[in-house]
């Protein structure tokens, strides 16, 4: 069974993820064992050390997106420095929390050592891991399965499964329509020396395949390949759900009832929501002087734009920004903002590089009308435009929009409403997936979003 020996991307993650989690442990063992002086430091604290230790570097691997492999090779070299400035902000927050905490005393040749063998020992691991995989086999060879139904779209799911915008690891090296007979369908697969490693399966009506195809995929499957449907191929895969996919997926994404919040789950994600939204007010509290002194300088007009937007079960509610475009950029009707919008000012562009003009939402969050973490808002008028191209849009209102959100972390600056379907992908993906471990996912992306000024 030598195909499944090729490790999906997920395999691939879990083992540099392992191996940063050793360089850590011996990087915190030398920390505490020869840096601090020993006098000062007891078991207990050896325990909060390390604890701590793996909490700021897994916190910053991931703001910073260290484990966004399906990146590695289109951009190794940022990569890699991502991973040492990583590797350069855990060693200096550890060091400043065991100072902080617990007041100690390092040894300085030990202390010297520990911070500049830490980021080198990265470096080193991330170099011989890279290294690796440019050897190793690391794409899995597909064979496409489709219908007349799903042909029209044929083109795009093959470019989605071949990878758009980033590696996806797989690559569609040979197609089959069910309708067509059989023979061509061992006849491709003799002339790939049966060298396929994934089925992938995009049909209306998987009752409909024919047996001798089904006993083929069972024996692959058998034989170590894998057999998915299209489906689950776009959601392991990009974290979305295919809602142009012209098949059961429909049915899927509308199986809502698989979410199950427990009290646990709800009680987490309920402080979660919290917690930020009351940072987010700090910052709004913080940084309201600053704007109101500014805009009358910079951005003659309102301070505040408010505009009406559609909300859970699809109930319309007022929402509050910081103005950042010209007081009259709708004089000629309702326009999605674009990512260099001529309506935005400059002083405007300022606030929205930064998500100061999100700020004043908190309002609308302490009203109840929404959460931190959830799907954004859209106005009506959208919403009315988006449900005549997919009735699906309206899911969406299943639960309060939020802040930031899944579609927000995950998709490009949306312009159109093109654009906007793409982001509904992602937004019915968290509304089926809801959990804990996501909303923390989209916390900590929600940061690197701002700091490398992506998304909308």
């Amino acid at each position: 069974m030598p195909n499944s020996i090729i490790l999906n991307k997920n395999e691939r993650r879990f083992i540099l993820f392992l191996g940063d989690m050793f360089i850590i442990g011996l990087a915190l063992s030398f920390l505490v064992h020869k840096a601090i002086d020993q006098q000062f430091i007891k078991d207990t604290t050896k325990v909060v050390i390390f604890s701590f230790g793996f909490l700021f570097y897994i916190m910053y691997a991931y703001i910073l997106e260290s484990y966004d492999i399906e990146k590695t090779k289109k951009s190794s070299g940022s990569t890699i420095a991502r991973s040492m400035l990583t590797s350069m902000l855990f060693v200096f927050s550890i060091i400043g929390f065991s100072l902080l905490i617990y007041d100690i005393s390092f040894w300085r040749k030990s202390l010297v050592i520990f911070i500049v063998s830490t980021p080198l020992q990265f470096f080193v691991w991330r170099m011989f891991f890279e290294s690796v995989f440019q050897i190793v086999h690391t794409v899995k060879n597909v064979f496409y399965i489709y219908d007349s139904e799903t042909s029209s779209t044929l083109e795009s799911d093959i470019a989605k499964i071949n990878g758009e915008d980033f590696e996806t690891f797989y690559k569609v090296v040979e197609t089959f329509s069910i309708e067509d007979n059989l023979t061509e369908f061992n006849n491709k697969l003799l002339n790939l020396d049966n060298n396929v490693n994934t089925f992938i399966i995009n049909v209306t009506n998987y009752d409909e395949l024919p047996i001798p195809l089904e006993n083929r995929f069972l024996n692959s499957m058998i034989e170590g390949n894998e057999l998915l449907t299209y489906t689950s191929f776009y959601e392991n895969v990009y974290e979305a759900l295919p809602i142009k996919s012209r098949n059961d997926s429909f049915y899927e994404i509308l199986n809502l009832q698989s979410v199950r919040i427990r009290y646990l789950q709800a009680i987490t994600s309920f402080f979660l929501n919290f917690i930020f939204s009351f940072l987010v007010g700090v910052f709004f509290v913080l940084l309201l002087p600053f704007v109101f002194l500014l805009n009358p300088i910079f951005n003659k007009g309102p301070l505040f734009y408010t505009q009406y937007r559609v909300g859970k079960y699809g109930r319309e509610f007022k929402i509050f920004k910081f103005r950042s475009m010209v007081v009259d950029a709708e004089k000629s009707g309702a326009k999605m903002a674009t990512k260099n919008d001529a309506r935005i000012t400059a002083f405007g562009g300022i606030l929205r590089k930064y998500r100061i003009d999100e700020l004043p939402q908190i309002l609308s969050v302490i009203r109840g009308d929404m959460v931190f973490i959830g799907p954004r808002p859209e106005r009506k008028v959208f919403v009315d435009q988006l449900t005549q191209i997919t009735p699906i849009y309206n899911v969406r209102h299943f639960i309060k929009p939020g802040i930031t959100g899944w579609a927000q972390v995950k998709f490009k600056y949306g312009e159109n409403l093109e654009d906007s379907i793409g982001k509904l992908e992602y937004d019915l993906f968290y509304i089926k997936n809801k959990s804990v471990l996501i909303d923390l996912k989209i916390i900590f992306k929600t940061v690197s979003t701002v700091l490398f000024s992506r998304g909308v």
